[in-house]
């Protein structure tokens, strides 16, 4: 659930990030609370930024100029990091969004998240593993374009891998069962958050597999929401449980062995 009261720094690698995905991270960090501060960092002076320059204006987002002293030396991201620790010693916000498909980010995102802070990064399928997994939750651009397209979740019928549109295609259930680590991450999630009847809270389950795996998303699979996925691997047991004011508690559970 998202907490609104969340003060979120969002930094931009702008030298690694296009801009067309401002929107789109905008929208995801909503979610989670309220990016206060909003930083993007690079070269203003080269042609290569000058979609960031529009975004700047239309996000209030303030541009860092940093220029490049020497051929080969990531100047931005130097800067990047100074200000993410300069922030973070003010001690004024929950969490950092970096966007970037940068491994060198790494240490940052450990070092944020070491003294407490969250960390949400954002990037490309090709973002080293090590960034992503030193971010408490990690998000595929790729993804959030696709949705903000056009959702495969606005549709009855499962779309075609090819489709035209371009949408994100939604796994068949058989080809969901054939991925063997979505398998082994839902199942040691159930595993970590099961009654004695075998029943786990969808929510619990999520958040374990996340803590696990940061880039967990069934968006990722072509799926807006757990339960959905859930419900197409076909393997597991659903559960709708109606509480106090008609609030409703989603269960799952390995099927037992009979």
């Amino acid at each position: 659930m998202a907490q609104n009261s969340t003060r979120i720094a969002l930094l931009i690698d702008s030298d690694n990030v296009s801009a067309e995905h401002i929107v789109n991270i905008l929208d995801e960090l909503s979610r989670y609370g309220t990016t206060s501060v909003r930083r993007m960092y690079g070269d203003w002076t080269t042609e290569a930024l000058r979609r960031w320059k529009t975004a700047a204006n239309e996000h209030s987002i303030q541009p860092i100029q940093q220029f490049a002293y020497t051929t080969g030396k990531n100047a931005t991201d130097s800067a990047l990091i100074i200000d993410a620790m300069d922030l973070l010693h003010q001690n004024q916000l929950d969490a950092f969004a970096i966007v970037s498909s940068d491994s060198d980010f790494t240490r940052l995102a450990a070092r944020l998240r070491e003294s407490g802070a969250r960390v949400f990064g954002f990037g490309q399928r090709k973002t080293p593993t090590p960034f992503v997994n030193a971010c408490d939750t990690f998000t595929y651009l790729e993804v959030l374009k696709l949705e903000a397209e056009g959702s495969p979740g606005d549709s009855t019928e499962t779309p075609s891998p090819k489709e035209s549109s371009g949408r994100q295609a939604r796994l068949s259930s058989k080809e969901l069962r054939g991925d063997s680590r979505l398998l082994n991450l839902l199942r040691a999630g159930i595993a970590a958050n099961e009654d004695d009847d075998g029943w786990a809270n969808l929510g619990a389950v999520g958040s374990t597999i996340q803590k696990r795996s940061p880039d967990f998303d069934s968006r990722n699979w072509g799926y807006p929401k757990l339960s959905e996925l859930i419900e197409a691997v076909g393997l597991f047991e659903l559960d709708r449980v109606v509480g106090p004011g008609n609030s409703v508690s989603l269960l799952v559970r390995v099927p037992p062995k009979k």
